[in-house]
C-alpha cells in the first residue's frame, strides 16, 4: 500500500513538473512585423504588411516540437504604402474584408530541420483553410529585456499560391504573364514576451 502511494505521488510530481516546463509567450507588436511581397507586371516586387495582429506561443522549454503557435491578423490593416491599392485589396476583388475580416494560423505539428524548425499548420484566409509550412529560424535563446521581462525572437517564412484561397483577381499581359502574380512570399519577424505566471503577477 505504501509503495502504491509513493508511486502515485511520484506520478503527480512528474506531471506537475512537465506542465511547469510549458510557458506562454505573447507576440510583441511593437517589435514584430508580418510582411509579404508579390510580383507586379512580372518585373518587380510590391511589398506590404499587416499592421494589426495578435499571437502567442505555448512554448515547451523541454521539447520545442511540442510547442503550439497561434496568430490572428486583421486583414483590413493591410498596408502597401498606396491608399488606392490598399482599398482595392480590401474589396471583394481580393480579400473582401467585410466578409472575411480575419486571417489565422494555427500550428498542428513542429519538427526540427536544417538548423531551425518547420511548423506545419492551418492557414485560414478568405474563408478557406489550407495547410502550410513555416520555415523558422530560431527561436533565439531567451534574454531579459530592460523592463525585466523575458524575451525571445524568431523569423518565419512561407510561400503560398493565392489561388488556393480563392484570391484569383488579375489581368493577363499582352506579352504574357499577369498584372498580379499568384505566388506570395510571407515573412514574419516576431519578438515574444514571456507571460507571467498568475502567481507571479
Amino acid at each position: 500500500m505504501l509503495r502504491k502511494s509513493y508511486t502515485a505521488l511520484l506520478t503527480v510530481v512528474f506531471a506537475f513538473t512537465s506542465l511547469s516546463i510549458a510557458s506562454t509567450w505573447d507576440l510583441d507588436k511593437a517589435h514584430s512585423s508580418i510582411e509579404f511581397k508579390i510580383k507586379h507586371l512580372m518585373i518587380t516586387n510590391v511589398r506590404g504588411s499587416f499592421d494589426s495582429f495578435t499571437g502567442h506561443v505555448d512554448y515547451d522549454e523541454n521539447d520545442v516540437t511540442k510547442s503550439k503557435v497561434e496568430v490572428t491578423i486583421d486583414v483590413a490593416s493591410i498596408n502597401t504604402g498606396n491608399q488606392q491599392r490598399d482599398d482595392h485589396l480590401r474589396s471583394a476583388d481580393f480579400f473582401d474584408v467585410e466578409k472575411y475580416p480575419k486571417m489565422t494560423f494555427v500550428s498542428k505539428k513542429i519538427h526540427k530541420a536544417d538548423g531551425g524548425l518547420k511548423v506545419t499548420g492551418d492557414l485560414t484566409l478568405h474563408g478557406v483553410t489550407k495547410e502550410v509550412i513555416l520555415n523558422v529560424e530560431g527561436p533565439t535563446a531567451p534574454v531579459k529585456g530592460p523592463m525585466g521581462n523575458m524575451r525571445m525572437g524568431a523569423t518565419a517564412t512561407t510561400k503560398i499560391d493565392r489561388r488556393d484561397f480563392g484570391l484569383t483577381w488579375s489581368k493577363a499581359l499582352e506579352t504574357g504573364g499577369l498584372v498580379v502574380d499568384n505566388k506570395v512570399m510571407i515573412t514574419l519577424e516576431v519578438e515574444l514576451i514571456k507571460s507571467l505566471d498568475p502567481h507571479e503577477k
